[in-house]
């Protein structure tokens, strides 16, 4: 005897009682899914693929704008890398002149990187791409009535991400 079918995909934002109760593994694929496609939308909708970085050394990049003079470590550790990761994208970074590196004056040892301000015009200009998209898709999706239900959303998007971190339960 042969299980039923799946059905029709579920449309976002859709609960239905077979969606609702998913088991663990199959809501986590289609909470990867929405995700991905979602990240994918943000880097069209922003034009990032026009700067010719790729988006971990954007993610990097905006690290360095938004911390400040930072260390290469702080950065691994920002961004849950490896220090060779940042050591790579940092090298991109300045090859293409968005960022630069400095001896610490409190220790000689390790290198401060700041943003260069083209770099913090860029940074800026990808980010207001993405409001401006997640404001208008917001206004055209999600109803009145379902603002608070987005807003829970949210709160649940922010704890998985904390998940293991910040004494959050895994």
């Amino acid at each position: 005897m042969s299980s039923p079918s799946p059905g029709p995909p579920v449309p976002e934002g859709v609960s239905t009682p077979a969606t609702a109760s998913l088991p663990a593994p199959e809501t986590a694929q289609r909470l990867n899914d929405a995700i991905r496609r979602l990240r994918a939308r943000l880097r069209a909708e922003s034009s990032q693929h026009e700067t010719g970085l790729t988006p971990t050394q954007l993610t990097v990049l905006a690290s360095v704008v938004r911390e400040g003079p930072v260390t290469a470590a702080r950065l691994a550790a920002l961004d849950h890398v490896s220090a060779q990761a940042i050591a790579q994208s940092l090298t991109a970074l300045k090859a293409a002149g968005l960022v630069r590196t400095e001896p610490d004056p409190s220790d000689g040892r390790k290198k401060l990187t700041s943003a260069a301000p083209s770099a913090a015009e860029l940074i800026e200009r990808l980010l207001a791409g993405r409001a401006a998209f997640l404001t208008r898709a917001i206004d055209e999706v999600v109803r009145p009535e379902e603002r608070p239900d987005l807003d829970r959303a949210i709160a649940l998007l922010e704890r998985l991400a904390r998940a293991g971190l910040d004494g959050e339960r895994i």
